[in-house]
């Protein structure tokens, strides 16, 4: 066993917010792929949320999902693109105190074997706010599902630990 899975939480508190201008909870099914994938791997979601692609919203969104003590993780799907209206990742930017490059960068070689060079025009970004994790996927379902079991849930547990240590929780 490797220190990184022995050092990791169990169950990670989670919140996922879908930003869509044309997506209801009814019909989101990258939220829902994202919700069950976390549910799967043993993890709590504690709310789920659709805002429009629009960056007041998107970060009040942020906001308040980081704000709640239960959560250590928030999932940002849509927006990530190259389309005016993809506002994700200049939406949550200035709430980000570390940027996580790697993600982004590895999410992107991974969606370049499936898709191959439109993979560049993906913005899918990550790092860390108050304390948390968040993650700006994709709001295409495939790109939702790559993100969560090649990166995201293998090291979900071990990284909530990381961001943990030194702090009582």
């Amino acid at each position: 066993m490797h220190d990184h899975e022995r050092f990791a939480v169990a169950k990670v508190g989670c919140r996922i917010i879908t930003v869509s201008d044309t997506r209801a909870p009814e019909t989101d099914e990258s939220g829902r792929l994202i919700a069950e994938a976390l549910r799967r791997a043993g993890h709590d979601v504690r709310g789920y949320t659709v805002v429009p692609d629009e960056p007041e919203r998107i970060r009040t969104a942020l906001e308040e999902a980081l704000a709640d003590p239960g959560v250590d993780v928030v999932i940002l799907n849509g927006g990530t693109g190259i389309a005016p209206r993809d506002v994700t990742p200049e939406a949550i930017s200035p709430l980000l105190e570390r940027e996580l490059p790697g993600f982004g960068e590895a999410f992107r070689r991974l969606s370049f074997v499936e898709i191959g060079p439109r993979a560049l025009l993906s913005r899918a970004t990550a790092g860390i706010a108050n304390g948390k994790l968040v993650f700006a996927l994709p709001g295409s379902p495939h790109g939702v599902s790559l993100a969560l079991k090649e990166l995201i849930v293998p090291m979900l547990g071990h990284a909530v630990f990381e961001l943990r240590r030194g702090h009582a929780r």
